[in-house]
């Protein structure tokens, strides 16, 4: 979901859009429903996964590195 993300630019309705469609992955590949009430957090613990806004601000922090290595 991220490929290329480091030329994006983020606004908050990017952010909104994209944790909505992550939870709506992550709650499927748990097999649960929204109606079941199990914390967004409890379900990335069960997959092992961090939230994206973050992983999407570490791929910037990648791309600003190697950016300046070259």
């Amino acid at each position: 979901m991220l490929h290329g993300s480091e030329t994006w630019p983020v606004r908050k309705e990017n952010e909104v859009a994209l944790q909505q469609a992550e939870m709506r992955m992550v709650r499927w590949m748990c097999n649960v429903n929204v109606k079941d009430r199990v914390p967004s957090k409890e379900l990335r613990e069960r997959l092992e996964i961090d939230d994206i806004i973050l992983a999407k601000q570490v791929a910037m922090v990648w791309a600003c590195a190697a950016k300046r290595r070259h």
